[in-house]
């Protein structure tokens, strides 16, 4: 399978390409971070019990640490875990959706990586309403809209960073 980050859309596919196995090579790990999401969208992980874990780690690396400072800790903690874990789940919805979009033959750069980089961000962000929906009806969890956008700006922001990192035009010291 070709990286898909660093290359353009390929021309032409071979025998391997039509198969279950690229199919499940490209969407495994997509399916792989959403049933990590499902995991963690259990009263396991809600903030209650993430506390009692996390807070003696925390105090291993910094001391002690107040009550008041660790709730604040915990929840920014927490709201990173969001915008981190689901910027996670956007990397792989955009590696998915540029091998999938990749088979339709050719097409130009631009709409490609931008058809490619929407799906993913639209990918997550349903993820997320799942995830946040599903949480509503948990007695120790509570689903936010916030959460949501979180979790979709987690996917954006990791998606501009592949474009910048993988996208950008290389300049040369010529072309000035």
């Amino acid at each position: 399978m070709r990286p898909v980050f660093f290359l353009k859309p390929q021309r032409q596919w071979t025998r391997d390409d039509a198969g279950w196995r690229w199919w499940f090579s490209v969407w495994a790990p997509v399916a792989i971070a959403i049933a990590v999401i499902c995991m963690e969208s259990t009263g396991t992980f809600s903030a209650q019990n993430t506390s009692s874990w996390l807070r003696p780690i925390a105090e291993h690396w910094f001391g002690a640490i107040k009550d008041s400072t660790w709730e604040a800790f915990h929840h920014c903690l927490r709201k990173t875990g969001h915008f981190v874990g689901y910027g996670t789940v956007g990397f792989t919805f955009l590696r998915a959706w540029l091998h999938t979009l990749d088979r339709r033959g050719p097409t130009e750069l631009l709409p490609f990586r931008l058809e490619s980089s929407i799906l993913a961000i639209f990918s997550t962000a349903i993820v997320a309403s799942c995830d946040e929906f599903h949480q509503s009806f948990l007695p120790n969890r509570n689903g936010t809209p916030v959460d949501v956008l979180l979790d979709t700006a987690g996917a954006s922001v990791l998606c501009l960073l592949v474009w910048l990192v993988c996208w950008r035009k290389r300049t040369r010291v010529e072309d000035w």
